[in-house]
């Protein structure tokens, strides 16, 4: 099969396209998929920066999102057979192999049947983000209808996916962006309160958006300075949950006097830690949200496909480019 490897950490030029044997099903929990498109992450060039930091098997082959066909089933395999359509996230960890390639062994948890509203290109864009924003607001932050949320750089692959998500529990969301474009796309998915961050102070229109008392929920996705908007952000005994590792110089002392709940989100802990019940987990989730997107209730914007032979492109284009929605490697 085809694949995209590397074999030391550095920039996009260490990703080469290779020929390398089918994978074949080592334990009865697997299934074979063959791979029609893949979602680009930001993780995926985290991990070509410093390989050596992630448990991966060189050569390794990046990449955890995908969808495509079923080929082959586990003999305890029950909720899939060949020819199913699916999608699924699974880093290549422990032993595991990512998602650049044309052939993947997936766990079974961590599958689900794709959703037939979705074409193989934007289903492989959902899952990564869904997870992520889902654990975040849902499991996390435990977000109710009626409460306020703040969703910066909502324009992207987990924020668009957070705004959809807090409006289908019915809570209100203002979000963050750099531009009329990105302005325009957040109002589209029913953020509220819009906040150009060039022209604007982020906390300050948040507090006049709530009153002066602040979201229930601040969510960040970007690190640094967002995150210390995002605890000024929010209310009093609110909730703040991150993707990222606080700043480590960060002053605690306000977020500590108004106590706010601090959670850190990391959506590849099951694969990581191997924790099987929450692999199941999110493989529930991908098929709760399978039903929300052929309801029409939840959408997957992709801003920009590659074939898989480019995928160092499509992650210079995403490192760089920021754009709205997902980047998403496709195979013939």
């Amino acid at each position: 099969m085809k694949a995209i490897v590397t074999e030391r950490a550095g920039g996009p030029n260490v990703l080469q396209l290779v020929e390398m044997p089918r994978p074949r099903i080592e334990r009865d929990d697997q299934v074979l998929v063959e791979i029609r498109a893949v979602g680009v992450n930001p993780i995926d060039y985290k991990m070509r920066n410093d390989l050596d930091r992630f448990p991966v098997t060189k050569p390794a082959i990046l990449g955890c999102d995908g969808a495509g066909v079923v080929t082959e089933v586990g003999a305890g395999v029950a909720r899939f057979k060949p020819g199913d359509e699916v999608y699924f996230c699974q880093p290549g960890f422990n032993g595991r192999q990512g998602t650049y390639a044309e052939y993947a062994v997936v766990d079974e948890a961590l599958v689900a049947h794709k959703p037939k509203s979705l074409d193989f290109v934007h289903a492989a864009a959902a899952p990564l983000v869904l997870i992520t924003a889902w654990e975040a607001l849902y499991d996390r932050a435990r977000l109710q209808n009626g409460q306020t949320v703040l969703v910066p750089g909502g324009a992207g692959g987990v924020g668009h996916m957070a705004i959809q998500l807090a409006r289908i529990v019915g809570a209100r969301v203002a979000s963050s962006v750099s531009s009329d474009d990105k302005a325009r796309f957040v109002a589209e998915l029913g953020a509220e309160r819009v906040i150009c961050y060039r022209s604007e102070d982020v906390v300050e229109a948040v507090r006049s958006w709530t009153g002066g008392e602040g979201v229930d929920v601040a969510f960040d996705t970007l690190g640094d300075d967002v995150f210390r908007q995002c605890c000024a952000a929010a209310r009093v005994y609110g909730d703040l949950v991150t993707i990222l590792l606080p700043p480590p110089d960060i002053d605690w002392t306000d977020a500590r006097i108004r106590n706010l709940r601090i959670s850190l989100e990391m959506m590849l802990t099951p694969v990581l830690l191997e924790l099987p019940e929450w692999e199941k987990h999110q493989g529930h989730i991908l098929a709760s949200a399978a039903e929300l997107f052929d309801q029409g209730r939840l959408k997957v914007q992709v801003a920009r496909t590659f074939p898989l032979e480019e995928a160092a492109a499509a992650q210079e284009y995403l490192e760089k480019r920021h754009p709205i929605g997902k980047v998403v490697l496709t195979l013939a």
